[in-house]
């Protein structure tokens, strides 16, 4: 099998144009052509007049290896790499022990059915409820201002990526394609095809849900174990006398005590008591860099107008995104996070009396704004203190937004061109917030840093050179985004494990090790194994 990429088609050619230009690209008779079949597709929209999609191919040929031979200086010809997912680990017939596995997010889903297929039987510990349970949770902070501290955006199955735009794509390196891994299981579970051969793949919301229980019954069917509305309080940490930690088990929050030398930590960037209680038992954290910031609302038709010109609502193309960078004069970093095309600005707190904000779209992507999280860079240098500074730090201006938004969980918002000039919204313009349970009208300079005030504010004119109207007057701003990434790291080893505590593996977005759904569930396939091969040398 080969692989031909850069393949550069018109937006409107046929089927048939995909076969006849790898045949043109080898420069072989059709006859000589047995197979050939989309691995992916992607579309370069920097002419936005005369958009082209670009394939890559996999073909089948006669004579492979003279063609080979013959394209042997060509970059865009190669042999197929193997991209079959192979297990590094079977279970034997009898366990010793079950490896536990602490949070039903991206990370642990993953870790944990890799785990069932090697057959080492997981026990799943969730703090939220199942994910149907856990959605009319949701909705009552969205519709009802009513919020549940343990059943939300951020905990219950499925993690904090169920209520997100589904992207499915990721800058991770990832030589071994276990990314494949993760979109083969998601379309067995019910995702659409298309994700394995779009560049850019998504999901939505809603049929993540569906596939999250369907992976859910395939795990249990191998013998993992699920138990939701179960917080972990304590680690059950055993010191040697040579000082050296071994992870012996976990305490619930209903005082059982379950026994484990083998426990993966895939807990999201949320679990703020969890790393307290890592910190206080002396598990080896450090801070690490996130950003903070607002959302921002465009219109969608603006950004599609912007990016695809007269090609804007082409169904290949479907809604346009962005990102955008800018280096402030002060020196901070500022760019967009997780672009919604199509979407809506969701709440996502998961503490009283604090404001947060997150962006999510449907798989159709048919809403009327376009949001994405315009944020700034910020170091541990800015909130000095213990490893957990940073969770302070967050909850100040998650407090901050709470506060400016009457403290009823509406959020704090301002048109952007009041937000440049420096005085607050009294009103909203065109631009209709998508924000639930509703916005308040403010002034956003006492909801960030004022570094990140400044450096947002020279940014967005910039970002408007770049795409015009993304500076408009009536575009909205909404407050806050903290949540980004986790404010700490729970270092791990060259086996995964923690550095100090023998038996732990941080994994995922709240370890500080991924971010975003598809390299969580990268990072959880990655422990998995870790904790396969450990189990296997009889590791204590």
């Amino acid at each position: 099998m080969l692989r031909l990429t850069e393949i550069k088609l018109s937006l409107d050619h046929t089927p048939e144009e995909i076969e006849k230009a790898a045949i043109s690209r080898l420069d072989i008779a059709p006859s000589d052509l047995i197979s050939c079949t989309v691995f992916r597709r992607a579309h370069d929209a920097r002419k936005k007049h005369s958009i082209k999609l670009i394939y890559s191919l996999d073909v089948e040929v006669k004579n492979e290896e003279l063609i080979l031979n013959h394209c042997s200086k060509a970059i865009n010809i190669k042999p197929a790499p193997d991209i079959e997912y192979k297990f590094t680990a079977k279970a034997p017939e009898k366990l010793s022990s079950r490896p536990i596995v602490i949070g039903a997010g991206p990370c642990g889903l993953f870790a944990a059915l890799i785990l069932a297929q090697m057959g080492f039987r997981p026990i799943i510990l969730e703090r939220g409820k199942v994910v149907r349970e856990r959605t009319k949770d949701t909705w009552d902070l969205w519709r009802k201002s009513k919020l549940h501290t343990e059943s939300n955006v951020q905990y219950g199955e499925g993690g904090a990526g169920t209520f997100s735009d589904g992207k499915l794509y990721s800058q991770i390196k990832d030589r071994r394609h276990l990314g494949r891994k993760v979109l083969t299981e998601f379309v067995e579970a019910g995702a659409p095809a298309e994700i394995l051969t779009e560049a850019h793949p998504h999901i939505g919301t809603f049929r993540l849900v569906k596939m999250v229980e369907n992976m859910r019954r395939t795990i249990e069917s191998l013998g993992g174990e699920y138990r939701f509305e179960s917080r972990v309080t304590d680690f059950d940490i055993e010191t040697g006398s040579d000082g050296e930690q071994k992870i012996r088990g976990v305490v619930l929050d209903n005082g059982e005590h379950i026994a484990s030398d083998h426990v993966v930590l895939a807990v999201g960037h949320s679990a703020r008591d969890t790393f307290q209680m890592l910190y206080d038992r002396g598990v080896y954290v450090e801070a690490k860099p996130f950003s903070i910031g607002f959302r921002i609302e465009h219109p969608q038709s603006l950004i599609d107008e912007a990016r695809f010109g007269s090609n804007a609502g082409n169904p290949i193309l479907g809604a346009a995104d962005y990102k955008l960078a800018h280096h402030a004069s002060n020196g901070r970093d500022v760019y967009s996070f997780c672009m919604c095309p199509g979407g809506t600005v969701v709440a996502a707190t998961s503490e009283e009396g604090r404001v947060v904000t997150n962006g999510m779209s449907q798989y159709s992507r048919e809403e009327r704004n376009a949001n994405a999280g315009i944020v700034v860079g910020i170091t541990p240098e800015d909130y000095p203190g213990n490893p957990l500074a940073g969770i302070d730090f967050q909850r100040k201006w998650e407090s901050a937004a709470f506060i400016a938004g009457g403290e009823t969980y509406a959020a704090p918002a301002q048109r952007v061109g009041d937000f440049i000039a420096g005085v607050p919204s009294k009103s909203l313009g065109a631009v209709v917030p998508s924000y639930k349970p509703g916005v308040t009208p403010a002034d956003l300079s006492s909801c960030l840093p004022d570094y990140a005030i400044a450096a947002i504010r020279e940014a967005l004119p910039a970002f408007g050179r770049k795409i015009k109207g993304f500076d408009m007057d009536d575009a909205v701003l909404t407050g806050v985004e903290t949540r980004t990434s986790s404010p700490i790291r729970i270092k791990r080893d060259k086996t995964f494990q923690s550095i100090n505590t023998k038996g732990l593996f941080p994994a995922g977005e709240g370890a500080g090790y991924a971010g975003g759904i598809l390299s969580a569930g990268v990072d959880g396939i990655k422990v998995a194994e870790a904790v396969g091969v450990s189990m296997l040398d009889g590791d204590e």
